[in-house]
């Protein structure tokens, strides 16, 4: 039996803010991450934004090579998550990262870099980033960390993140540590673990969204921006039991 050839979507014509492919209406109806990339070297950042573009349910949104570029784009953008390559021209990733966070609040950051100790991961951390992720990892790992940065997730192994607790140590301005519910502790406690939000939902017979809307209330009262934020201030607050 001849199969019908299949038909090839009609090509959309380039947005003028960004130049990349405009999203039609039945794109709409699937939500698309939208991916700055912050990394001076050109050919590297230019071809993972493109790779990204050919991917499902992601957009690159643009190349920044320098801090002020990203604060700039991130800014005017308002990025659901930044690619952060950890050493640019006019400063380093981590000292950039509150104020991407203060231009855009709701982004989430993953670090790109090519080094994994500890102490670059746990200042990371602190400063609000959502995970990092090596520049030796594959095209696969780094499209699978960005869904799971704009889904809520840390992009970070379990392993690696019972590793650095006992350094997540940073001192914290906790307005109201004691309203955190009994819920919110446990879901924490669950974090520290290194559960994804569907498996903690899993663990607690809920929905990942309920997950979702605990640790947004819980970063909310303890100031943070990620839930390993919010995890690094829980350890420094003794909020946590003592393993």
């Amino acid at each position: 039996m001849t199969r019908p050839a299949p038909s090839l979507p009609t090509p959309t014509a380039p947005s003028a803010a960004t130049g990349h492919p405009a999203v039609s209406a039945a794109d709409s109806a699937v939500p698309t991450v939208r991916v700055l990339v912050v990394d001076d070297h050109p050919i590297l950042a230019t071809s993972l934004a493109m790779a990204l573009d050919a991917e499902d349910g992601v957009q690159s949104i643009g190349v920044a090579p320098t801090v002020a570029a990203a604060l700039e784009q991130a800014a005017q953008e308002q990025p659901d998550v930044v690619l952060l390559d950890h050493r640019l021209p006019d400063g380093d990733g981590v000292s950039a990262i509150p104020g991407i966070l203060a231009a855009a609040p709701a982004t989430k950051i993953v670090m790109l870099t090519a080094s994994t100790a500890d102490h670059v991961i746990v200042s990371a951390i602190e400063a609000g980033a959502t995970g990092c992720l090596s520049k030796t990892r594959d095209l696969a790992e780094v499209v699978n960390a960005i869904r799971s940065a704009a889904n809520g997730d840390s992009v970070l192994s379990p392993e690696i993140l019972l590793r650095l607790l006992p350094r997540l140590q940073q001192p914290a301005s906790v307005s109201r540590p004691d309203a955190l519910t009994e819920r919110e502790r446990e879901v924490l406690e669950l974090v520290a673990e290194g559960l994804t939000n569907r498996a903690i939902g899993t663990r607690l017979g809920v929905s990942p969204n309920t997950v979702r809307n605990h640790i947004a209330n819980l970063s909310g009262k303890l100031g943070a921006h990620s839930k390993l934020e919010a995890l690094s201030i829980a350890v420094r607050e003794g909020l946590l039991p003592e393993s």
